[in-house]
């Protein structure tokens, strides 16, 4: 008789195991898609509605990469912990792996409701967690399909729900976007678009242009910036507003803007050659560049083969890139200025960045952002800024 018991008892410890997340607890994707078709078919019967949620913590590898895996492991552990705290008996809450968690809600009567439950799981996650005395504030983006208005098939509604969190995470993260058809045309639109952006700098079809800058009071040329613009073969001229985000989340602007500080500087070499006096010329330094390890080594590097004088190069780094982290973007930034290179704050005034904190910059301009000086000659408070 014992060893019966014990026989189901490691059956069922087996069956757990197979079926749950090992650090959660949490069911894992077998077991959740097992429930969602189970919902999906449920929701046909009865006339109401299965909403799925499709949650991803926003900034999460941060955790990771400055604190360690164990500090990470832990965080996810207490989302986990908020989240089954929130959810009723009937829903299920689940881990897809990574930071990311899938939640179905059943039986919905209205669909204003899942608005409201959605609000209370974003809710739960944004006080700051304690964990090993690091206080830690997280983001969630979230996704929602809705079967069967979306679709009735359980793989589309996961598939609808992901593009839909994705959605969500480039508007910023900690928001959260409903499916929509023209959202899963984007999408189709941007894996294509990621494909093409991926060869794009082996296959050379990448431009700068160069913007002149002027002193308003002489009219004399005192510098220029460099423009990047990718003009495809088949679809022809993309803006950087559409390639740029996808660049950066992709990791491709490395190469991308390694390359741009490279023909930039280039550039500038041969115009100081051919005669021309010397001026200044800006190449914009992206968020995930900045970030990257070696960055620094890099732009050393591109200075030394190209033989431009680092007085005749000027970085500009976005506000809201050095409010995220000071300290370290100040280092970043002294070490910049130690080789010679000036510096510029771009956007500024959206960054919320304080006076205090502007004089630890060591920077030689501040660019305002246009979107305080596009109506000058019409708006008196655009003209007195």
């Amino acid at each position: 008789l014992n060893s019966e018991a014990e026989l189901n008892k490691k059956t069922q410890h087996l069956q757990f195991v197979t079926t749950h997340d090992q650090l959660t607890r949490l069911p894992n994707k077998e077991l959740f898609f097992d429930r969602l078709e189970r919902a999906t078919l449920k929701t046909l019967r009865s006339g109401r509605f299965t909403a799925l949620l499709f949650i991803d913590l926003d900034r999460f590898k941060n955790v990771n990469d400055s604190l360690g895996h164990g500090i990470g492991d832990q965080l996810l552990q207490e989302v986990a912990k908020r989240l089954g705290a929130t959810i009723r008996k009937t829903d299920t809450l689940a881990r897809m792996g990574g930071d990311e968690f899938l939640i179905i809600i059943e039986e919905i009567k209205e669909l204003s409701n899942i608005g409201i439950v959605a609000k209370n799981f974003i809710d739960s996650i944004l006080p700051p967690f304690t964990i090993a005395g690091h206080e830690l504030f997280i983001t969630p983006s979230m996704g929602i399909s809705i079967a069967p208005i979306d679709t009735e098939q359980p793989k589309e509604l996961m598939a609808f729900a992901e593009i839909a969190m994705y959605q969500a995470k480039g508007l910023g993260g900690n928001k959260c976007q409903f499916y929509t058809a023209e959202m899963n045309s984007r999408a189709k639109t941007r894996i294509e678009l990621e494909g093409y952006l991926r060869k794009a700098v082996s296959q050379n079809q990448f431009t700068l242009y160069y913007q002149p800058q002027f002193d308003l009071r002489s009219g004399e040329l005192t510098g220029c910036e460099a423009l990047l613009r990718w003009q495809h073969p088949v679809m022809g001229m993309i803006s950087p507003n559409d390639f740029i985000p996808l660049a950066e989340e992709t990791g491709v602007i490395i190469a991308i803007g390694e390359w741009v500080l490279e023909t930039a500087c280039l550039q500038n070499k041969k115009w100081q050659e051919s005669g021309l006096p010397p001026i200044r010329i800006a190449v914009n330094i992206s968020p995930r560049q900045f970030r990257e390890p070696g960055f620094l080594e890099m732009v050393e590097r591109v200075v030394k083969t190209t033989a431009l004088e680092p007085e005749w190069l000027e970085l500009e780094i976005t506000e809201s890139l050095l409010m995220e982290d000071i300290d370290s973007a100040i280092n970043i930034l002294r070490r910049l200025e130690a080789q010679g290179i000036h510096l510029a704050i771009d956007d500024f005034g959206t960054g919320y960045s304080s006076l205090s904190y502007l004089k630890r910059f060591p920077l030689s301009h501040l660019k305002i952002d246009r979107s305080f000086v596009r109506d000058l000659t019409a708006d008196e408070n655009d003209a007195s800024i």
